[in-house]
């Protein structure tokens, strides 16, 4: 008699494809760091993005074996927070122009309320 097979949580896919662009997003930008960044503002996107590439990947690997309500929440809030303030920082860096007023500020508070929203999913897993 086989095992069940268990069908493959939306999230899951979700997280594969963010993890796997924003850390390639990641080392792009760390090479262009070393080549043309005076400033340092695309080091610190690189290393915004790399440290949370796997996060991405543990979000999806966490959504396809328990029931967990917040997380498409807080993959929501890194997403959206990363791409606000890595995305500022290369915008002054390459454009020397910010992407709007208080992009990078807002996006780091998303970024912070996504790990305590993360960190509020403890009270909230669930078997599948």
């Amino acid at each position: 008699m086989q095992p069940q097979a268990i069908p493959t949580a939306p999230l899951l896919r979700i997280g594969l494809i963010l993890s796997g662009i924003i850390g390639a997003a990641g080392v792009v930008s760390l090479a262009l760091s070393a080549h043309a960044d005076a400033s340092n503002l695309i080091e610190t996107a690189a290393q915004m993005l790399l440290f949370h590439a796997p996060v991405f990947l543990g979000i999806g690997l966490l959504a396809q074996v328990r029931r967990v309500p917040l997380l498409p929440a807080v993959l929501v809030l890194l997403a959206a927070g990363l791409t606000l303030f890595c995305g500022d920082l290369l915008m002054r860096a390459f454009l020397e122009r910010r992407l709007f007023p208080m992009s990078a500020p807002i996006g780091g508070m998303m970024v912070i309320l996504g790990w305590l929203v993360l960190a509020l999913c403890a009270l909230r897993v669930r078997p599948k």
